[in-house]
């Protein structure tokens, strides 16, 4: 969904007061499993009077079959449609006139919807959620609706954005069998030659209480919320059909591969793609910390290299993608006025090879654990935050209490970590590199 609904005051505040959370302070928490398959999280909170109210389903664009991509994007606009007993187009009004907020966002391994609401309005949060779950309207008029809304966000945050495609086109090279070839957005001509029967069998596969966790953080009461849940959930259907989960093992990559893009573009642009392991793994951490050493702020070393000292672009930074599955570290900068693409790859590599090659300062190692350290705290300062982390790390990692002990996993990583995992994953036979150059440079037919 677009993100334009008001957030309530309430929500600054909840921030400002969770800031105050040290790492220190354990989030507790109760895990419990319905019956159903639904497994329940709820971390209590009074401090101010919010709560946040999220369903996670195990199921991204790594779930759809060949021929019919974007399938979870696609419901994630759908199950807002409305359901037998909620009009079309009434789930935002109901929670912005409750003084609340919802959104939802879909990436390769899961769909994740969520509700922030003045605590007196739990009900109903859980009310929408079990209304989704249970009953949503997978109708021709509701596909139709979403088709046209799905086929405009694309073309206007992928067709017609500069640099838009970068995303489908790194992935599409990187991937030659796995499904994250495709990237969650899908294509036109699958969601188009789709039947609604292939419809409402995603959803009776996958909208389940058996491949959902249902996440509550915020102003509760334990024992009142569980009856809620009881209430509102425990009849819901555990779902019949077996849940499909891709077991394809990407190829290993034994040499570069190269592609040129001309896009509607000023300034060229340069991404490398390496493949990397799946996150939660030991690898994963060392990884996530060289990310911040090459661009976690505008001292880090590849905006201080190329952005300010030799003026060779107006950005860089390097995005690692956490997948459940192996996934990709993206190395990305756009070039300065006048600087050609090559000469710009060259720059970026040899930031990459300073990794590899030179010592890490005392200085610059605490400096980078200091930042990990504030990003876990900033990540869990809101109860919004704490509610999808908690659903997060059960699902991918099988721990929820990862949010009170995931920190000294990065904390482990050594200096002679971040140097090997750069040495091992940051090789030219492990990437993939695509120029982006504007239309008036492709050469003519």
């Amino acid at each position: 969904m677009k993100r334009k609904f008001l957030i309530c005051l309430l929500w600054c505040a909840t921030g400002l007061a969770a800031l105050a959370q040290s790492k220190s302070n354990k989030i507790e928490f109760t895990e419990y499993t319905l019956p159903n398959g639904l497994h329940v999280i709820l971390h209590q909170d009074n401090s101010t009077p919010n709560v946040a109210v999220s369903v996670l389903y195990h199921v991204g664009s790594k779930n759809e079959q060949e021929g019919r991509t974007g399938f979870a994007h696609f419901f994630e606009h759908l199950m807002f449609e409305g359901t037998e007993n909620i009009d079309r187009g009434e789930y935002s009004s109901l929670v912005q006139n409750a003084g609340g907020a919802l959104n939802a966002n879909t990436s390769f391994d899961r769909t994740y919807y969520y509700e922030l609401l003045p605590s007196n309005q739990l009900a109903l949060g859980l009310w929408l959620e079990a209304e989704r779950m249970r009953h949503a309207k997978v109708d021709q008029t509701g596909v139709e609706t979403q088709r046209k809304v799905v086929q405009e966000e694309k073309r206007e945050r992928i067709d017609n954005q500069p640099y838009g495609s970068i995303l489908e086109n790194t992935f599409a090279l990187a991937y030659t069998e796995h499904p994250y070839k495709t990237t969650p957005i899908g294509t036109f001509k699958d969601l188009n030659n789709a039947k609604i029967e292939e419809f409402r069998d995603f959803y009776k596969t996958f909208y389940v209480p058996n491949n959902a966790t249902l996440s509550i953080a915020g102003d509760i009461d334990v024992d009142e919320t569980r009856k809620m849940i009881e209430k509102y959930f425990a009849d819901i259907p555990k779902g019949t059909q077996e849940i499909p989960r891709p077991d394809v093992t990407e190829p290993k990559q034994t040499e570069e591969r190269r592609k040129t893009v001309y896009d509607n573009i000023q300034l060229p642009a340069v991404v490398e793609a390496y493949h990397i392991p799946a996150q939660g793994t030991e690898d994963h951490y060392a990884l996530s910390m060289l990310t911040t050493l090459l661009s976690g702020g505008e001292s880090a070393r590849l905006p201080k290299a190329l952005v300010d000292k030799q003026q060779i672009a107006v950005a860089a930074q390097s995005i690692p993608f956490p997948t459940e599955d192996p996934g990709l570290f993206l190395v990305f900068a756009v070039a300065n006025m006048g600087v050609e693409a090559d000469k710009l790859e060259q720059a970026m590599d040899t930031e990459i090879n300073r990794v590899k090659t030179e010592e890490l300062s005392d200085r610059e190692f605490q400096k980078l654990r200091n930042q990990m350290e504030s990003s876990f705290v900033q990540q869990n300062s809101t109860v919004a935050g704490r509610a999808e982390n908690l659903a997060n790390y059960h699902v991918y990692y099988g721990d929820a209490n990862l949010i009170n002990t995931e920190l000294e996993r990065f904390m482990k990583v050594t200096k002679a970590d971040i140097k090997r995992v750069a040495n091992e994953y940051l090789t030219k036979e492990n990437r993939v590199v695509l120029h982006y150059l504007p239309k008036s440079a492709q050469p003519k037919q």
